[in-house]
């Protein structure tokens, strides 16, 4: 779903007074499609001010979710954005004819993540087509809803931490010798690396590992002047959400039940400024930081 780019502020979606429960949908793979999703997560919100002008974005996992509106948002702002996407094809499609309607460039790549190699690919294929990478998106993730420590296989842990955590490390050492200062690094976190989620131990652990690990690469990083960065949404509506949950559980998503003080969950679009802000010189004096677009709950840091 998405809204008039010319559009100022008066007509934007009213979704603060969206109060009502999402229908209980489910689907039945990861990460989950956004074009069955019933309603469609909102993935544009407002007007820009070309911050982001001729610069060069990798997003993984932008077909779709907050990857999407964090394309949609980078494209208004001026940059040209490469999409990685794992099998999502129709939404990634939509995502590409949207931002050719913006007027922007962009450039689909479909594979998987976990493997080093297509990671590598994905940064050479970045550079060669658009000329250079000036900022590295780190968006895309897997969750598996287990009850128990002990429900969680081999399988599962390693599925879960090859695509959640590994594959950051691929993309950010792949990318690394095309940036240069000025250059941003964007991690996804949750908000599950600093509450926890009894229902998602390992991907919460995933998420308390990219925190640790936009920290640790910031002050490596800080005197080559490329900054790093993380986002940790909240309950946000995205193609994760009826992957992962039963359709009961889906219609009470983002409610009293999931402690957000807002009483709701959010919208890709309420999340994908955080991005323009940390990929934009607004946030020149900031590195080792991650925002928190979470709905009201206080966290740590």
């Amino acid at each position: 779903m998405y809204f008039d780019s010319k559009c100022n502020c008066s007509c934007m979606p009213d979704i603060n007074k969206n109060d009502e429960a999402f229908p209980p949908q489910h689907q039945n793979r990861q990460p989950g499609f956004e074009y069955v999703m019933n309603p469609q997560p909102v993935s544009e919100c407002g007007k820009t001010c070309r911050k982001l002008e001729h610069k060069v974005a990798l997003i993984t996992g932008g077909d779709s979710g907050i990857g999407r509106a964090v394309a949609y948002d980078f494209v208004k702002e001026g940059a040209c954005v490469a999409i990685v996407y794992y099998d999502e094809e129709l939404d990634a499609k939509e995502t590409a004819e949207r931002i050719r309607g913006l007027g922007g460039k962009s450039l689909l790549m479909r594979g998987d993540l976990k493997d080093k190699s297509f990671a590598r690919y994905c940064v050479d294929k970045t550079v060669s087509y658009f000329g250079n990478l000036d900022i590295l998106v780190n968006n895309h993730a897997v969750q598996y809803v287990q009850r128990s420590i002990l429900d969680i296989s081999q399988e599962q842990l390693e599925c879960t931490f090859r695509t959640n955590v590994f594959s950051f490390f691929y993309l950010i050492q792949s990318a690394l010798p095309y940036m240069g200062e000025g250059s941003s690094i964007i991690n996804t976190t949750s908000v599950t690396a600093y509450q926890g989620n009894k229902d998602l131990i390992d991907y919460s652990a995933t998420k308390g590992a990219i925190v640790a690990l936009t920290r640790s690469l910031s002050l490596s990083l800080a005197d080559k002047g490329i900054r790093v960065n993380g986002v940790a949404p909240g309950p946000i509506w995205t193609p994760l959400i009826p992957a992962s949950y039963s359709a009961e559980e889906v219609a009470a998503f983002g409610k009293k039940t999931s402690h957000v003080p807002m009483n709701r969950a959010g919208q890709p679009c309420e999340v994908s400024p955080c991005y323009v802000f940390l990929a934009s010189d607004d946030s020149r004096y900031m590195t080792g930081q991650v925002l928190h677009p979470n709905g009201g709950t206080i966290v740590g840091s």
